[in-house]
C-alpha cells in the first residue's frame, strides 16, 4: 500500500511539471511525419513494467507510404519471446502541425501534434494481458534526432495510473 501511495503522490507532483509540445517549437531538424515515415525503417525497443523492469524486447520492420495528406505505416513486430504482431496505421495530416491516426488495435483516433523535432501522440491501445483484453492510454512522444533517426518514449496508463513504458529507436534503412 505504501508503494501505491508513493506512486500516486509522485505522479501527481510530476503532472504539473510535464513538458508541452510547444517547448520543442524551436528545435531542429523539423519533424514531418510524411517525410520521416516514408519508405523502409527499422525499430528496436523495450517494454518496461510500472517498476521499470524490462518485460519485453522487440524489433519492428516499418514501411511508410504517403499520398498527399494520407499515409499508411505498416508495422511488423518481432518479439524476443518469438511472438509477432502487425499494426497498420492510417495517418492523416489534418493541419500544418496536426495529425490523426487509426489502427485496428487503437480505440478511436490517435491525436498528434508536431512542434520542431517532436511529436506528441495520445491514444488508447487495446492489448491483451494474461489472456484478458485491456485498454491502455498511451502518452507517446517522438523526437527526431537527425533526418534518419528517431527516439520514441511512450508512457502507459490504466485508470490514470502509470503501468509501464515503451522505449523505442526508429531508423531509416
Amino acid at each position: 500500500m505504501k508503494k501505491l501511495i508513493t506512486v500516486l503522490l509522485t505522479s501527481i507532483s510530476l503532472w504539473g511539471c510535464s513538458a508541452g509540445i510547444s517547448d520543442y517549437a524551436g528545435e531542429s531538424p523539423k519533424l514531418k511525419l510524411e517525410t520521416f515515415f516514408n519508405g523502409e525503417l527499422v525499430a528496436y525497443g523495450t517494454v518496461q513494467d510500472y517498476s521499470g523492469k524490462v518485460i519485453q524486447r522487440f524489433r519492428a520492420d516499418l514501411t511508410g507510404t504517403w499520398d498527399g495528406n494520407e499515409g499508411t505505416l505498416d508495422e511488423q513486430f518481432y518479439y524476443a519471446d518469438g511472438s509477432t504482431q502487425e499494426r497498420i496505421w492510417r495517418l492523416t495530416k489534418t493541419g500544418s502541425d496536426t495529425y490523426e491516426g487509426r489502427a485496428g488495435d487503437v480505440d478511436g483516433v490517435a491525436i498528434g501534434q508536431v512542434a520542431g523535432n517532436a511529436l506528441h501522440w495520445s491514444y488508447v491501445l487495446n492489448i491483451e494481458v494474461d489472456g484478458e483484453p485491456m485498454k491502455i492510454k498511451l502518452d507517446d512522444w517522438m523526437y527526431l534526432v537527425d533526418e534518419n533517426n528517431m527516439i520514441n518514449r511512450s508512457q502507459m496508463y490504466k485508470y490514470g495510473l502509470p503501468v509501464g513504458e515503451i522505449t523505442l529507436y526508429i531508423g531509416k534503412k
